[in-house]
């Protein structure tokens, strides 16, 4: 397959639109042969490297100026989420005569998903964070709504506007289906129950599902929810627009039921911890995929096909670790999986469509490949590529043609900018192996380098060994950066996964250190001169690395981290509406009460060892504002270095722009004042 710039070059004369995306450093093409993948593996090349210059912050600390691509279904136009000028820009471009039909400014928008409904309409689902007000266990909450955006003119309108009756937004989406020329899409809604202007009241556990016609936006129920509080109802919708099946969940015993649409049980069980839900339809569409967590050591959860009809259900996929599915539009069948690993690979089904998908991979040697999307035909597809000397390009991919045409540059840098990423491994000190991302800085020498540790969130998750931003932009000055998959990251065993519960604090915290342990016998940093950041979980982890652990870290960066871990559980727990599903979920992952006072930074404050700076956004929901709060007040009390950066407006996915730069700044400023790089070379 050729690789080709034409439609980036063709599509920048539009205004200079794609061309201002992200506006960073004028990028180079990437490598695309073998020869030139191979010579960017980190320790690879003995010469001495050439010097680099570093990138402006910005570049790495706003927006990606491309963000996110959707092929309509003929394939014939490709919808794109970009960044110009700290706007988010929604733009459609003709791939035949590589003419943009769209151009269109979304501002600020906390951008979710990108859908087409046939050729002529986008689907652009975003979140707001809301202020829920009296009467909700919850005073903020994300809430998600569904724009509908018609390309040949016609009326913008999102999805519930007017309906005094559905309130929210939208809770879930099912997919749109095609009947006589029009289009209709399948969403969950939170309803009021009684008249507008009377005593109503809302059940807030369970949404009704809807019809909507994409056209004049008018909602017809199509399926009740749950008549129990605390119980919740979910639905797989067919091509034909109609449900195929229900599941229902009672929280309080964890007893669940699958039903066909003739209302038959086709399936029930128990799993009180709430692990059971849809996969989608099988390979064909008489045939049901659903998950159910699995208690026992060798598999998180297990996959269930049965006959939507009834009859036996049975144990599929089993020796597989699937990182996510892929379904056909049309049919709703499943078509294939992404295989879990370090880089992705694809299975699936059809064989034309695994012939592309491996010529694909084919096109881009050493380098992590993301299939985004793709037409009906699956003769063309849109996929994502990051790694060495790749800061994330994003090509439509033509089969009849054999072009790779590049579309755009998320971080648009030099790509001997981008730090060279490995994946290493090494024994925790009881003997557990432990794999981790290694990114170092470009053009410098990897001895006795600063370091880094930066664990991800979760922690139910893992790092892979692509352009990170975050880390490439300390690489960028100079930094050595670890990024462990610690024991309960997903992605590996369920052993290795479920033998984090219970170890915030301990094990979980001490695979870090040992990783920088590690690093320091390779000669690679400097033990001496490590610091600890995160966000989310890997906030906690920094927090605990400097209170928990003693003469580790030189500082410790904690963006949105946890300090309080009972407090976080019982808010957790309450916010539920105190869901004994959540609760015993909670107390499986992180412990009881008692154990979790013994692991919260904020009650070890007077032992912190080291600078810290929390940073964390004002309309976080996940993990709420007084955890940073909390842990600057009882650090000043202790009389410790502290410092408290408030981010105006961010939630916990650092969603807006200039917060998200504000945050990368403060960050990288406090590393550099505690913990200096080598100069330049």
């Amino acid at each position: 397959m050729k690789t080709g710039w034409n439609l980036a070059c063709a599509v920048a004369a539009f205004g200079g639109i794609i061309g201002a995306i992200g506006q960073g450093v004028a990028a180079e093409p990437p490598p695309t042969t073998a020869a030139t993948a191979s010579s960017s593996v980190p320790g690879t090349d003995k010469a001495e490297p050439a010097a680099i210059k570093a990138p402006p912050l910005s570049l790495y600390g706003r927006l990606p100026g491309f963000e996110m691509a959707a092929l309509s279904p003929s394939g014939d136009r490709v919808a794109i989420i970009g960044t110009v000028s700290e706007q988010r820009h929604l733009l459609v471009i003709e791939l035949k005569d590589n003419k943009l039909i769209l151009n269109q400014l979304i501002g600020d928008v906390k951008v979710r998903g990108l859908h087409w409904a046939g050729e002529s309409r986008v689907l652009l689902r975003k979140s707001d964070t809301s202020n829920l007000g009296f009467g909700f266990t919850a005073a903020k909450a994300e809430l998600q709504s569904m724009i509908v955006i018609p390309l040949g003119g016609g009326k913008v309108f999102q999805i519930f506007q007017g309906n005094d009756m559905v309130t929210g937004g939208i809770r879930g989406f099912y997919g749109t289906s095609e009947r006589e020329g029009q289009y209709f899409g399948y969403f969950g809604g939170m309803t009021l129950d009684g008249t507008p202007g009377s005593s109503t009241y809302l059940k807030t556990s369970a949404p009704v599902l809807y019809e909507v016609n994409l056209e004049s936006g008018r909602a017809t129920k199509l399926a009740s929810r749950t008549e129990g509080e605390r119980d919740w109802r979910s639905w797989t919708v067919g091509s034909d627009g109609k449900v195929k099946a229900t599941i229902d969940f009672q929280s309080d015993n964890g007893r669940w039921v699958i039903r066909n649409a003739a209302s038959q049980r086709i399936v029930e069980g128990v799993n009180p911890r709430g692990g059971i839900d849809f996969v989608g339809l099988g390979a064909t569409p008489d045939t049901l995929i659903y998950s159910a967590e699995d208690e026992s050591e060798d598999r998180a959860e297990r996959w269930y096909e049965l006959p939507l009809a009834g009859g036996e259900a049975k144990e599929v996929l089993a020796d597989k670790r699937i990182a996510q599915t892929f379904f056909d539009r049309r049919s709703r069948t499943m078509l294939g999986y992404e295989i879990s690993g370090d880089m992705p690979s694809y299975s699936f089904s059809d064989a034309r469509q695994q012939k592309v998908l491996n010529a694909t991979l084919k096109a881009f040697p050493g380098r992590s490949v993301h299939l985004q999307d793709w037409n009906d035909a699956f003769d063309r597809l849109v996929v994502m590529t990051e790694g060495p000397e790749d800061p994330q390009n994003w090509w439509t991919i033509d089969m009849k043609t054999g072009q790779a045409n590049n579309l755009g540059i998320s971080y648009p840098m030099n790509a001997t900018a981008v730090g060279p990423m490995r994946m290493i491994t090494y024994k925790a000190g009881d003997g557990t192996e432990i794999a981790a991302v290694l990114t170092l800085p470009p053009g410098r020498t990897a001895k006795a380098l600063p370091v880094v540790i930066l664990p991800h969130g979760g922690p139910a998750s893992r790092d892979y060994p692509g352009f990170d931003w975050w880390a490439q932009a300390l690489a960028s000055r100079g930094y050595a950066v670890l990024q462990p998959n610690f024991r309960g990251s997903t992605g590996y065993s369920v052993g290795f996964q479920r033998a984090g519960h219970g170890e915030w604090g301990r094990k979980m915290q001490t695979d870090l250190s040992d990783g920088l342990a590690w690093l320091a016998r390779e000669g690679i940093v400097d033990p001496k001169r490590a610091c600890i950041m995160g966000a989310s979980y890997g906030g906690y982890a920094a927090l605990a690395g400097v209170t928990l652990q003693k003469g580790v870290y030189r500082c410790a960066v904690s963006v949105a981290g946890v300090s309080d871990v009972a407090k976080m559980a019982n808010t957790d727990i309450s916010e539920s509406g105190d869901n004994q599903t959540v609760k015993r979920a909670v107390r499986a992952e992180v412990g009881a009460h008692r154990d979790l006072r013994a692991v919260s930074p904020v009650n070890f404050a007077a032992q912190a060892d080291a600078p810290v700076l929390l940073i964390h956004g004002k309309d976080d929901v996940v993990v709420l504002y007084d955890q940073s709060s909390d842990m600057a007040s009882a650090l000043r009390r202790a009389g410790k270095p502290v410092e408290f950066v408030t981010l105006p407006g961010e939630d916990h996915w650092l969603s807006r722009s200039k917060t998200r730069l504000s945050m990368l700044e403060n960050a990288v400023a406090f590393v550099e004042k505690h913990n200096p790089p080598d100069p330049a070379p």
